[in-house]
């Protein structure tokens, strides 16, 4: 019933654990997989450890919603390739996000990723708070890193989606066009919140990405327009806190969604989702979410009238 595929991932959950977010040890990721979700993307890899930026770098603005500026701290692609050893003890699907700062970077640890046994690559070129966004505000730079990374590997190459540029869907169908397997729609929005006594921003990094209920309805939107674009899958990202934020990504024409700021409540929210949108498919007689993908594209918007 839950059951989907994107490229050659055949997933067992349409849940999968957003990168960012509990993605370095791998007991914590089979935690997120008992759990009931379908993939685990890790915590963005680079090519050397990295400290990312000092506290504060997270803050909770309103219930549900958060801005951080983390700056893409990760222990670098040797010591985590030393974790990932573990993987060969489980079976579950594997999707590392990596990042660098020019295309033969990317490609050194997207194959180191491939040889360690990981289901997939996630190409993270959208960051708000680090240099690697702007590679995914270029068309012409994201369809030559995907194209060289393509020609590198052979396990699927996901791209994740810039939100803060003119026109996602330019983006998008030139990773589509350059061979990518799927996208990943959308990464953070860029953000800002100032002290009105310091004078300061809040972040020790100034400006950060805005995650969580306060930018669902900005993914549902993107997700929407790019399935009116595009013929590879669309893996919703944004906001997910429960089953009705998952089938409105759904009917928006994901084939998949992630999430990410709403396991600050724990890892069990995942469990529940999962659980209640089986009531939900069953209640309305529904055999596969696949069913419901989409479906919002049958609505006609109202017309204007022309006086």
């Amino acid at each position: 019933m839950l059951n989907v595929k994107i490229s050659n991932l055949n997933l067992k959950s349409p849940l999968i654990l957003a990168s960012g977010v509990l993605g370095v040890s791998f007991h914590t990721m089979e935690r997120v997989i008992n759990a009931g979700a379908g993939a685990v993307t890790t915590k963005s890899i680079g090519p050397k450890p990295r400290k990312g930026y000092k506290n504060p770098s997270v803050i909770e603005l309103y219930s549900g919603t958060f801005l951080n500026s983390v700056g893409l701290a990760n222990p670098g692609v040797d010591q985590f390739c030393k974790e990932l050893k573990k993987l060969h003890k489980s079976k579950f699907p594997l999707i590392a996000s990596i990042f660098g700062d020019i295309e033969e970077t990317y490609c050194k640890i997207a194959i180191k990723m491939e040889e360690i046994g990981c289901a997939a690559v996630e190409l993270n070129i959208s960051c708000p708070h680090a240099e690697v966004s702007s590679i995914g505000i270029s068309s012409d730079l994201t369809y030559s890193l995907v194209k060289k990374i393509k020609s590198e590997i052979s396990i699927p190459i996901f791209v994740k989606l810039n939100p803060n540029v003119t026109d996602i869907i330019e983006i998008a169908l030139a990773a589509e066009k350059a061979g990518a397997d799927a996208v990943v729609a959308i990464n953070t929005v860029a953000a800002m919140v100032i002290d009105i006594n310091t004078k300061r921003p809040i972040l020790s990094h100034g400006s950060g990405g805005l995650s969580g209920k306060a930018i669902h309805p900005i993914a549902i939107k993107k997700v929407y327009d790019l399935y009116e674009a595009l013929k590879i899958p669309i893996i919703g990202c944004g906001g997910v806190f429960d089953y009705k934020d998952v089938i409105e990504f759904f009917l928006a024409g994901a084939s998949s969604v992630q999430i990410g700021t709403a396991l600050y409540q724990g890892i069990e929210i995942i469990t529940k989702i999962k659980n209640d949108l089986e009531t939900y498919l069953r209640g309305n007689d529904y055999h596969s979410i696949m069913d419901i993908k989409g479906l919002a594209h049958e609505y006609k918007t109202q017309e204007v009238p022309d006086y």
